[in-house]
């Protein structure tokens, strides 16, 4: 069996030693790369243009950059938004220009984590990507449509790159590894061990290789010899904690805060409280999580369950006055409340409809029988005449308009058969009838 390649005598990091060179040992993207797929294609024929790879770290957007560097037969041109700025960008189309005049040789751009440009710094690749002086490959973590501009953005194509899946990583690791597979005596990991350590990499192949370094450098620098295969004990010792894949700030916000709101309006509690508990493990405000809860009580639950909304409520207040961690677990029951309760959107949606009417209809005025009368003047005027006083008649109710003469009739708020709003829907239903006997429709 040979030897692991982090054995083989270079200092290059070892992730930049197994970054693959072609698309035969490119893993993962086949919705990008597959046959018959777009990039893949464009790739073969060496036909790509500028563009945007978004996707996670650890996806392979740099080293499809430079794969496509060696179909296209174009110079590599790295270039870090983070520790360079537009001067050396100024020094880098120089170059290309000169190098596509003499050496008749086009230039790929590849700009590592350009959201980190402003809009005015984006700008400024404009020109040389339109005159085709350079093919800027962008990369980028965050959501594009929000970060870079519209006028980038109109010039690129945005390829969408995925996390990578386990058994990508496998590979990854086992080739590292010298092609130690399983039954292979001799082996350096225990399939445990690997097995750890793809866990431990969450789709990010650069990650499985800088920990994969770290253990292979533990082993080797041990100073009381270890046991070959090394066991998932030893690559334990290594590892620190890892870190759910989470950005406060980012796409990644949203989108688990997206998946909260609809695992609880779907009643899965299981899904809600797993993505509660990813939010809360990747460091976000848990306040911010309570007002969240708060809404989905009013918008998804509503008045099918009154009570949705007393219970986030509280679980707010107990987090503010008992804090982390204890205070983690009065949000986890509001969750659980909120996923099993009756849901209704009806209140929601009828406030909505009424804020319509109020944009369309902003100066009807007040019926007269409805208006304040505080004064002889106000009385003389009508204001008041003909309001009946409802607690004086039968279970406080008495058929009479309360709407402008334009929007008389207008029915926003249907009750739904759930929960509570089954008993105010059968409530409302007795007053139509009401007004239906004394002619008011």
């Amino acid at each position: 069996m040979s030897e692991p390649t982090l054995f083989q005598g270079s200092t290059e990091p070892l992730a930049a030693r197994m970054r693959p060179k072609t698309l035969e040992l490119f893993l993962g993207q086949e919705h990008l790369l597959g046959p018959g797929k777009a990039l893949g294609d464009l790739i073969r024929r060496g036909e790509v243009g500028s563009c945007i790879f978004w996707g996670p770290p650890g996806s392979g957007k740099t080293t499809l950059a430079r794969i496509i560097a060696n179909y296209t037969e174009r110079h590599f041109e790295p270039f870090s938004a983070v520790t360079e700025g537009v001067a050396r960008v100024r020094e880098i189309i120089k170059e290309a220009e000169e190098r596509l005049k003499y050496q008749g040789q086009g230039t790929i751009l590849f700009c590592d984590e350009i959201h980190r440009f402003n809009k005015g710094q984006q700008d400024a690749f404009l020109p040389w990507v339109e005159n085709g002086v350079i093919t800027l490959i962008g990369a980028t973590t965050e959501n594009p449509s929000f970060e870079l501009t519209s006028a980038l953005l109109s010039r690129c194509r945005v390829f969408v790159l995925e996390p990578l899946k386990d058994e990508h990583i496998r590979t990854v690791i086992e080739r590292a590894l010298g092609g130690s597979g399983k039954g292979d005596e001799g082996r350096v990991l225990t399939e445990d061990a690997i097995a750890l350590l793809v866990t431990h990499a969450q789709g990010d192949a650069r990650r499985a290789l800088n920990t994969l370094e770290a253990v292979l450098k533990h082993i080797k620098g041990s100073p009381s010899p270890i046991p070959r295969p090394a066991s998932p004990e030893i690559v334990r010792q290594v590892l620190e904690r890892p870190l759910p894949v989470y950005d406060k700030a980012g796409e990644q916000h949203f989108n688990l805060i997206s998946a909260l709101h609809k695992a609880v309006r779907g009643s899965d509690v299981d899904g809600a409280l797993y993505w509660l508990a990813r939010m809360l493990a990747g460091g976000e405000d848990p306040l911010y999580l309570a007002r969240r809860l708060v809404r989905m009580s009013v918008e998804d639950i509503g008045l099918a369950d009154p009570g949705a909304l007393t219970v986030a409520l509280a679980a707010k207040d107990a987090y503010h006055f008992l804090g982390s961690p204890e205070g983690e677990l009065a949000l986890a029951e509001a969750t659980i409340y909120l996923a099993t309760a009756p849901k209704s959107n009806r209140a929601y949606a009828a406030f909505g409809e009424a804020q319509a009417a109020a944009q369309a209809h902003p100066a009807e005025p007040v019926p007269l029988h409805i208006r304040n009368a505080p004064t002889p003047l106000m009385k003389g005027l009508g204001y008041g005449a003909g309001y009946r006083y409802a607690h004086d008649y039968d279970g406080a109710y008495t058929p009479q308009e309360y709407l402008p003469q334009v929007l008389r009739g207008a029915k926003w708020y249907t009750p739904a058969d759930v929960g509570f709003e089954k008993t105010v829907k059968e409530r409302i239903e007795s007053w139509e009838k009401l007004k239906r006997d004394a002619g008011i429709e």
